[in-house]
């Protein structure tokens, strides 16, 4: 960062050991959850390659049945951390939904989502994509090739449901951008019904992720977006089709984070950075010598106490490929990404596009200024706990500076028109021009009132 270390440490109100040998943790048993995911892959490789332990940490890891309880559980104690959606930390502290305040000082990913549809929606869909020489579709799909599909049941007076995983996650961010960028409305949230179906063209509800492929083949909803391995379960069981992932909706943007109380990491600072330590080399570990090990956790995810998926419906998309129709298995290398391009750094810029998706489709029902975007990325995420645990590895000898973004300010450089699906670029520094940027959603002073937008 700009600022050294040692000068961001003495001015922050977070209180960090020296890095040196093995840290002094004040808490040495600890509890953490997760969701079965392939993106919950950093704690599972900490755990089974000993990582915690050389760290004196000795761990229990929990599945836990949705988002909700392992939100709560972090908040009352139950867990002591968990693998999250990015977008609750930040929810939980603002106070949309549950209000608590949670920090982050890892980001567990880059990437890892698709947005799949039924049989039947993609042979409707189909016909308005462009083929290639080969009769296969070109990537990426954009939403405009669903409209039609979405005006017909209109007409019909049909509801077209599709599903994500949480009102604050990813996945409903993601769902809505590439519905808008095709011109269809996703709907909006209000304080008085946060439903998020407003005025749209399209209903989204939650499905917890194990739940999407047997919920679609139920024909409760007729699409979804959610993690791995749940886009490629249901080309295995033969009743759906990804038809994007979210490196082709914006290439390389943030996904999961570790998520910790505030109040945790004031009583545990040694531990909350012998925690990290843990898992930035478990990130490393999964990308390294281009993904050399990435079979090997394969096989740990696919264990019942972790994902509990098939193995090669987990290989599917964790070893560099992705496949979209049955037997149309594409290179796509950067699907998973937990190390390369410093995805494990928790960038303020990363928080400010969830803030922002949560202003534009009215769960932050007022209008702020850039002032309280970044006030707020910075109470949440925490890259000075992050540097610190990198500087202890690179004193341990488990890495070098050269793997670590020391440079920056907590912000990314401004990702360009050509890596996002609707060509309109992203600068955490600027959250309201960036909002005035995109055709639908709120921007300016614009506020939800009844069934309608307003301003």
């Amino acid at each position: 960062m700009k600022k050294t270390l040692a000068s961001l440490l003495a001015t922050s109100c977070l209180t960090l050991p020296a890095a040196a040998e093995m840290l002094d943790v004040e808490k040495d048993e600890l509890t953490f959850g997760f969701i079965k995911l392939t993106d919950m892959a950093p704690l599972a490789v900490a755990y089974e390659n000993g990582y915690f332990e050389d760290e004196g940490l000795f761990v229990t890891l929990e599945a836990q049945a949705n988002w909700k309880v392992l939100l709560d559980g972090v908040i009352d104690g139950q867990l002591d951390g968990a693998h999250m959606l990015a977008g609750q930390p930040l929810a939980a502290t603002i106070g949309f939904g549950t209000e608590a305040h949670i920090i982050t000082p890892f980001s567990m990913d880059l990437n890892g989502n698709g947005i799949t549809v039924s049989n039947d929606i993609w042979a409707m869909m189909k016909e308005h994509v462009e083929h290639d020489a080969d009769g296969k579709p070109v990537h990426p799909i954009p939403a405009s090739a669903l409209k039609p599909v979405v005006d017909q049941f209109a007409d019909e007076g049909k509801p077209f449901n599709m599903g994500m995983v949480f009102p604050v996650s990813t996945h409903n961010y993601e769902l809505r951008y590439w519905l808008a960028a095709g011109g269809i409305k996703p709907g909006y949230y209000s304080p008085e019904d946060v439903t998020g179906q407003i005025d749209a063209d399209v209903l989204l509800s939650v499905t917890p992720p194990p739940q999407m492929p047997a919920t679609m083949e139920a024909g409760t909803i007729y699409g979804y977006c959610v993690g791995e391995p749940w886009n490629q379960q249901a080309v295995f069981k033969g009743i759906g089709v990804p038809v994007i992932t979210d490196y082709e909706l914006w290439k390389n943007n943030p996904e999961k984070v570790f998520g910790i109380s505030a109040a945790f990491q004031e009583e545990n600072p040694n531990t909350t950075i012998a925690v990290t330590k843990a898992l930035i080399r478990a990130a490393m570990w999964l990308d390294e010598n281009d993904n050399a090990n990435r079979p090997e956790a394969v096989e740990i995810l696919s264990r019942s106490e972790y994902v509990g998926a098939d193995y090669d419906v987990i290989a599917n998309s964790m070893t560099g490929t992705f496949e979209y129709e049955k037997g149309d298995k594409r290179e796509v290398p950067d699907f998973n990404v937990f190390f390369r391009y410093n995805a494990t750094y928790p960038y303020y810029s990363d928080a400010i596009w969830y803030l922002t998706q949560m202003r534009r489709w009215g769960q932050i029902a007022e209008a702020k200024p850039d002032s309280w975007y970044d006030e707020v990325a910075k109470s949440v995420y925490k890259p000075e706990i992050y540097l610190a645990a990198a500087e202890s590895l690179i004193d341990d000898g488990y890495a070098t500076r050269d793997m670590f973004d020391f440079d920056t300010d907590g912000y990314k450089a401004p990702t360009p028109a050509e890596d996002i699906i609707d060509g309109i670029p992203y600068d955490g520094r600027t959250p309201n021009a960036y909002l005035d940027s995109l055709p639908i959603g709120l921007k300016g002073e614009q506020k939800v009132v009844g069934n309608e937008v307003q301003g």
